[in-house]
């Protein structure tokens, strides 16, 4: 948080100074109500109108005093809030892909939204109010001691008294702001889910059991922001009826002083400047576990996490010009084994399909070479490198990816192929040829410009699946990652899709259920999982083994 807040030092110091400027407003309101106790007091007429003139200059000054208060917090707040924003989604975009897929995109979602709200509303509140009242705090406290020791040595007490029964409930006040942010996640990824299947749920006429489930959710979040304003309230409740006892016993301390000659200025100066410091610290000390309590979220946003994930957390480059070597990997999912004691071979520019029952493993052992797991047994390794060495971002920079469910931004046709970078345009083009998409865009009023629906919702899913397979032509990757590439695809399509995959100069890895006859066959290897164990044949000796059988 430090680290935070001095990033702009100089905002910081303007920050400060506004502060200050709050407080000197304060004293300027006291020292006035004084001089007004004091004029009736000396019922002198002179002196009643110098007072009315001060009171004047004082309405004139307080608003400006104001205003140019706010205007030097108001950009240092924003800045600083800006910061945290980028800190939180720098943090989750930087995240290996394994720890981020650990959590719902909802979670993530909320505490972009969620949380950096709640932050906001509540940091620089408090921390403004805090700075504010621990400032009037000892200012009023050293004009107490030039004024009236006795009378400041005994709120000093009260002050040690008060700040040990604030520091119970600082505890509990972080744990409940912890508690609204897990429920804003939960909350979140219920709506989310509710959304996402709408359709589904009008279908089958349930759509009142989900509001029941949305309702139950939503009050469990707002039961969270009711324990915690009950519990701010609480402290500050308990503080102020210790406050009004001081209060009292002050007002019987100056009682005394009256009789014995005090001015009845100085005496509702001394009694302003008491009751103000139980006041300030009625104020600092919630506001203060409030900060605490921000700054937890603070760093449970933005501050990057401890993860046991090793997989892309390595620091040498992918370098591919030979082989990966899979050798005695085991892999399980809890107590279920998935892969036992797998090694074969993946060549440099060989095409490899891999086969097997539903629920064999074939997307399992795609992830692991792809980098997504690294909780296995046994070694993978490109070019005698261990995977767990290799950081993420170089292996990503090499490879594409083509799956059965594709994801498209509300963008143009011509980012969604060329995922925003600087791709030449005979390369898009050649992508669009190959994928089949000339057709389609010569159909489009702005052609490879038109911009596409929320996740390319105004597009058959055939469309969808050939603008994510020109994406990974497009990329030019050395390793080609596809997961039922052409299941969306009609036949005459698919074959001449699958034909393309097979002419490219890629290292090719695919999952694929459809088989092409004279197409197929002309995979390099087959890689097949059968009961967890894992075979590598050649594809014609494969192919034609099935078909004689």
């Amino acid at each position: 948080m430090k680290e935070l807040l001095l990033s702009r030092k100089s905002k910081f110091i303007l920050y400060l100074i506004a502060t200050f400027m709050f407080i000197i407003d304060h004293f300027a309101q006291m020292g006035v109500n004084a001089l007004i106790m004091g004029a009736i007091e000396k019922r002198d007429l002179a002196y009643y109108k110098m007072v009315v003139l001060i009171t004047a200059v004082y309405i004139i000054y307080a608003p400006l005093n104001f205003l140019i208060s706010r205007l030097l917090r108001i950009r240092y707040m924003r800045d600083t809030i800006l910061d945290v924003r980028k800190q939180a989604f720098k943090k989750i975009i930087n995240m290996p892909f394994k720890q981020y897929s650990q959590k719902s995109k909802d979670v993530y979602i909320s505490n972009l939204i969620n949380d950096v709200n709640n932050f906001e509303n509540k940091f620089f509140i408090s921390f403004l109010n805090f700075l504010i009242n621990v400032g009037m705090f000892i200012i009023s406290l050293v004009i107490l001691i030039v004024l009236d020791l006795k009378l400041s040595i005994a709120m000093l007490m009260f002050s040690v008294l008060l700040y040990f029964l604030a520091s119970l409930f600082t505890k509990k006040t972080t744990s409940l702001e912890q508690e609204i942010s897990t429920s804003g996640e939960a909350f979140t990824t219920e709506m989310s889910n509710t959304f996402n299947g709408l359709e589904i749920l009008k279908l089958n006429n349930i759509e009142d059991k989900f509001l029941h489930k949305s309702v139950a959710a939503i009050n469990r979040l707002e039961k969270r922001k009711y324990m915690a304003n009950v519990f701010n309230h609480l402290q500050r409740d308990v503080i102020y009826v210790l406050s009004f006892a001081v209060s009292v016993a002050v007002v019987i301390y100056l009682g005394f002083q009256l009789q014995n000659g005090m001015a009845l200025s100085e005496a509702t100066l001394l009694f302003l400047l008491s009751t103000s410091v139980s006041n300030y610290l009625i104020n600092a000390f919630p506001m203060w576990n409030q900060v605490k309590a921000s700054t937890a979220i603070y760093k449970k946003i933005a501050k990057p996490e401890e993860s046991t994930v090793k997989a892309g957390r390595g620091t040498k480059d992918f370098k591919f010009e030979d082989k990966i070597e899979v050798s005695h990997v085991n892999f399980s999912f809890g107590n279920k084994q998935i892969l036992k004691d797998a090694s074969f071979t993946i060549e440099k520019g060989k095409k490899y399909l891999i086969k097997g029952v539903s629920g064999a493993g074939k997307s399992t052992l795609i992830n692991l070479l792809a980098m997504v797991y690294d909780d296995y047994e046994g070694n993978i390794k490109v070019d005698q490198v261990d995977y767990r060495d290799i950081s993420e971002k170089s292996f990503h920079e090499k490879v594409a990816f083509i799956y059965q469910d594709v994801f498209l931004f509300e963008d143009t046709i011509k980012n969604n192929i060329a995922l925003y970078q600087d791709i030449p345009e005979e390369r898009i083009n050649y992508a669009i040829k190959v994928a089949g998409l000339e057709e389609f865009i010569k159909e489009r009023k702005e052609g490879i410009n038109e911009r596409l629906a929320e996740n390319g919702k105004n597009l058959s899913g055939g469309q969808r699946q050939r603008i994510s397979i020109a994406r990974a032509i497009a990329k030019n990757a050395e390793i080609l990652f596809i997961d039922e590439g052409t299941s969306s695809l009609n036949e005459e399509l698919g074959r001449e899709i699958e034909k393309t995959f097979l002419q490219l100069n890629s290292t090719v890895i695919a999952i694929s259920h459809r088989y092409y006859e004279g197409v197929t066959e002309n995979y390099d290897y087959v890689i097949e999982i059968k009961n967890g164990k894992v075979h590598c044949f050649p594809a014609k000796d494969y192919f034609e083994e099935v078909i004689t059988w």
